[in-house]
């Protein structure tokens, strides 16, 4: 059973010191991290290696996009531990303005492996977010039902082997997790970059949702810098939960039908549903 949780947000991210960046991937609004952002995952590595043996990660569970991919693997590195895929805690996107398209999707694990050598895609993601985006509930439902999802999933695959895991996300989708592992979708949070969020489970608690405690929440001590950019909720929201509707990608106006056709929510049995 997983007992302690660490989350990381990515790195600070190129296109936001430079406009004519170009994606690695070909995929729209997947931007690398800058030279900066660099600098924040190897510090972030270096972090996890000078834990001692029993604080530190076993398992690997990056966001499938690029700046994601790229901060996970110094820590991937130094630890000598393979990146696990997983889309359920892929980027967070408003819900897409009506008739401009879908919300883009990156690849899979075997596709993103030709990039990052260190993926192992023997994990299949739990969660898949819709590309017609999320209001602010549904972001925090969604984290909700992958977040028991995983923990299902790890013992399923790996049982017993993984007490301790890292998820390496994005601004807003680390705050929803954080929300629903402590309890309180309300909870006031920013997270920087490269910040880190430390949650243990309670003792004799044996659920997933609500279940635990956290000993630092956006942390960013362990950077010479500390953290940067730091967002919330509160810098998109026009009215509480209420949010400015997201253009879809251009040029994918007509993909609505077969996009159905694409894995969105659960792919795993909850245990709920036992």
């Amino acid at each position: 059973m997983i007992d302690k949780i660490y989350i990381a947000r990515h790195g600070y991210r190129l296109n936001w010191i430079n406009t004519n960046w170009q994606s690695k991937t070909g995929l729209p609004r997947d931007p690398p991290l800058a030279a900066y952002g660099e600098t924040q995952a190897k510090e972030l590595g270096e972090y996890f290696l000078s834990l001692p043996d029993e604080e530190r990660p076993t398992a690997i569970f990056s966001s499938p996009y690029y700046r994601c991919l790229q901060t996970s693997q110094p820590v991937s590195q130094a630890l000598g531990l393979p990146i696990y895929v997983e889309h359920g805690i892929a980027e967070w996107y408003s819900p897409v303005v009506p008739g401009t398209g879908l919300h883009p999707r990156p690849g899979s694990a075997d596709s993103l492996k030709q990039y990052f050598s260190e993926i192992d895609p023997s994990w299949s993601s739990v969660w898949y977010p819709s590309r017609m985006g999320e209001a602010v509930d549904e972001v925090h439902d969604r984290v909700n039902g992958f977040l028991e999802a995983l923990a299902a999933q790890v013992e399923r695959q790996f049982p017993g082997q993984h007490k301790r895991v890292l998820l390496v996300s994005h601004a807003a989708t680390t705050i929803a997790l954080a929300r629903s592992l402590l309890g309180d979708r309300n909870l006031p949070l920013r997270v920087g970059c490269c910040s880190i969020s430390e949650f243990d489970r309670r003792e004799g608690n044996q659920a997933v949702l609500g279940a635990w405690e956290a000993p630092r929440l956006a942390d960013g001590a362990h950077l010479k810098e500390g953290a940067s950019r730091d967002w919330g909720f509160e810098d998109i929201e026009i009215a509480r939960g209420k949010v400015v509707e997201d253009p879809g990608v251009p040029g994918t106006e007509a993909n609505i039908e077969s996009a159905a056709n694409e894995p969105v929510g659960a792919q795993v049995l909850l245990p709920s549903n036992l």
